[in-house]
């Protein structure tokens, strides 16, 4: 290369330094620029839902209004809550925002406003749509007291199974049309028991608790971690294996199979995860709810 040539190629390096400079920090601006824009969208969102949300209380709940009408509607309450519940399956009930619904649905964040005015509003909607889960087709609930409460109790248990964050996330969420038909079929489920009316809800929330506790326990089995619970299990079956060898504990002692308690462990964590499990549980609580029935029934 000839000196005039070198001294071109050292003018041309810092030209392109400077341009690469340049570019950079139009990139930087450009950053700068969308974050500011996504910042005062999120504002903007946030003063438009406490606003709805005003006028919601004046209002009343968004089962109180009608959907918007059908020239302008282009997605269906259904459709909203559909979208937000696939959102919460796949990522948590966390995930679940105006924004992510709205680009869900291929639509804009103002524009789902139009729909769903508050993110209460979006929660009753999921909740609603949970509980049309839980819904017996017309004509379908059986006649048996028992077979319909067990009926119920089932299809309560595949919802949880279905949305298991349901059981952190939805508790105060309004009450909606579903809702309120899951409890008049439970009532017309224990219709046929010569109860009293406190008595009957009392039954058919006994049939909650246990469902509610079986479907929080299994959540609660499913998330642990398998190598942290393995190390407790072993300390813990060590530990209680040395105070049996030492302690008056009969009772303990009289249960324990051939393995000690490692492999006691075992089957209780196969019986945990069994699914007859529930059925068992359920038909011990239906029992128990027949006898006191049979009970009252006879005269002192």
């Amino acid at each position: 290369m000839s000196n005039g040539d070198s001294r071109r190629g050292r003018r041309r390096a810092p030209e392109t330094d400077r341009v690469g400079r340049k570019m950079d920090q139009a990139a930087r601006k450009m950053e700068d620029a969308k974050r500011k824009i996504e910042q005062a969208e999120r504002k903007l969102e946030r003063e438009l839902e406490r606003a709805q949300r005003q006028v919601e209380e004046a209002a009343g709940p968004i089962w109180a209004r009608p959907e918007p009408g059908a020239r302008r509607a282009r997605f269906t309450r259904d459709q909203i809550a559909a979208a937000a519940l696939a959102i919460a399956d796949t990522d948590g009930f966390e995930a679940v925002s105006m924004r992510r619904v709205a680009a869900e649905l291929g639509a804009g964040t103002m524009t789902l406003y139009h729909y769903v005015r508050t993110k209460d509003d979006l929660v009753a909607l999921m909740d609603n749509a949970i509980m049309g889960e839980l819904l017996i087709p017309d004509g379908e609930l059986p006649s048996d007291w028992r077979e319909a409460l067990t009926l119920i109790a089932r299809r309560t248990r595949d919802a949880f199974a279905r949305h298991p964050w349901t059981l952190e996330s939805m508790g105060d969420a309004n009450i909606g049309p579903n809702g309120i038909r899951h409890i008049d079929q439970s009532v017309a489920a224990v219709a046929g028991l010569d109860l009293d009316a406190v008595t009957r809800f009392e039954l058919i929330s006994l049939i909650d608790d246990y469902v509610f506790g079986y479907a929080m326990r299994r959540r609660a089995l499913a998330r642990d971690d398998p190598e942290a619970m393995a190390e407790w299990l072993d300390r813990a079956s060590s530990y209680i294996e040395e105070q049996m060898a030492t302690e008056d504990l009969p009772h303990l002692q009289a249960i324990m199979p051939e393995g000690g308690m490692s492999a006691f462990w075992k089957q209780l964590e196969e019986a945990d995860f069994e699914d007859a499990r529930f059925e068992r549980g359920l038909t011990r609580l239906l029992d128990g709810i027949a006898l006191d029935v049979e009970r009252r029934g006879k005269p002192a």
